[in-house]
């Protein structure tokens, strides 16, 4: 990256002694391997995955400066072993903070929008969950249509609330021009959330899936986050117990599902950025919650990993081939003989990620809803 000195910039480098307390790393941990922003900026041509932090929390209505929490995961993450050295990584440090939360939205999303056209999967340590709107801004700029998926215990539209962490969605789904193809919620509590809002988000075809539903068929969200181009995911979204620096919820999503759902992330071929929102440090017992997002760090390099393996669409050999109809309309399912995964063919030939239980539901001559879905929109 010959013009690295433009995201050089927004950046400040890592004090690597500070992040792991002057113990150093042992040989076969990530710290040992990660190239990281500490006195040079790192060589980022062979990397596939950047960690960028930015601790950006003034949305959420803390005044007090930068969050730490970007460089608390960094100490757990930097300490887990490097199990997946086909995946090479790279860690350009801290976003510097701007006079105004959005100053700060605006050197992310140079940062993010730099890595993508240089075909890298960014990773954003955050920060509160609002920073999904500089996440999603990296994308506007290349004026193509994407899918985006969330998860989070909340549905982020309050339009009453004075805290944008509390209702950019808003912006995002909303705002001319708009790129959004399509939007998926994953795991809100219903509790939390007025039914109107529902109504609201079907009437647009986002689809909304509730935290139940969301533990039950956790596979059935793999062809869901597949087709996405960006992932947000805010802490709120687990349990206390599993993530005791967020207070949102004594209910939710648990470690393993949050690590699942991460590893899916990592093995879609369509994703090139996810964000990790809303931890706050100064809640945290045990640093147990930078303990959870490092583990669901990990789990996105397993992911990216296994999903190298996967053959073209077109390399027919490499997959199983069905022939079906459901309601007088003829489709194709392909698996994966390498993943298991499935695909679908829509009407207009082109195939999209679905799951074995669309297929159950085809050959059983009824309509999957993920095809409804995808003939609404389009």
């Amino acid at each position: 990256m010959a013009d690295h000195l433009n995201i050089a910039d927004f950046l400040e480098p890592l004090n690597l002694h500070e992040i792991s307390h002057d113990e150093g790393y042992k040989d076969g941990q990530l710290g040992r391997e990660i190239a990281v922003y500490a006195e040079e900026f790192p060589d980022l041509d062979e990397a596939q995955i950047v960690l960028v932090g930015c601790g950006e929390q003034r949305g959420s209505g803390l005044i007090h400066g930068q969050s730490q929490a970007p460089d608390v995961i960094r100490r757990h993450f930097y300490a887990l072993y490097y199990w997946h050295q086909d995946i090479k990584i790279a860690d350009v440090g801290n976003i510097k903070a701007g006079s105004l939360y959005t100053d700060s939205y605006a050197a992310l999303k140079a940062v993010v929008q730099e890595l993508l056209n240089e075909g890298k999967t960014v990773i954003i340590l955050g920060g509160s969950h609002d920073l999904t709107l500089a996440q999603y801004g990296a994308y506007t700029e290349r004026r193509k249509l994407i899918e985006a998926s969330c998860v989070d215990a909340l549905i982020d539209i309050d339009l009453e609330s004075p805290f944008r962490h509390e209702n950019f969605l808003m912006e995002m789904l909303t705002g001319d021009p708009n790129y959004i193809r399509h939007y998926n919620h994953i795991g809100f509590q219903s509790y939390y959330v007025h039914p109107r809002m529902l109504e609201t988000m079907d009437k647009l075809h986002f689809d909304c899936f509730r935290v139940g539903s969301v533990k039950e068929n956790i596979d059935e969200m793999e062809p869901v986050i597949r087709n996405s181009n960006m992932l947000s995911f805010d802490m709120t979204a687990l349990a206390y117990a599993y993530a005791p620096a967020t207070t949102a919820s004594p209910n939710g999503l648990n470690g393993e599902d949050a690590c699942t759902l991460l590893r899916y992330a990592g093995l879609s071929p369509n994703i090139s950025s996810i964000g990790i929102y809303g931890y706050d440090v100064q809640h945290d017992k045990d640093e147990l919650t930078a303990k959870q997002i490092s583990h669901m760090l990990w789990y996105v390099l397993d992911g990216r990993s296994r999903g190298k393996r996967e053959a073209a669409l077109d390399e027919r050999e490499s997959f199983n081939e069905y022939h079906t109809a459901f309601a007088e309309v003829e489709t194709t399912f392909l698996q994966s003989k390498k993943t298991g995964r499935w695909w679908m063919q829509l009407p207009d030939k082109k195939y999209i990620a679905c799951s074995y239980k669309d297929y159950l539901l085809a050959s059983s001559n009824e309509i999957p809803e993920r095809w409804l879905r995808a003939q609404e929109r389009g």
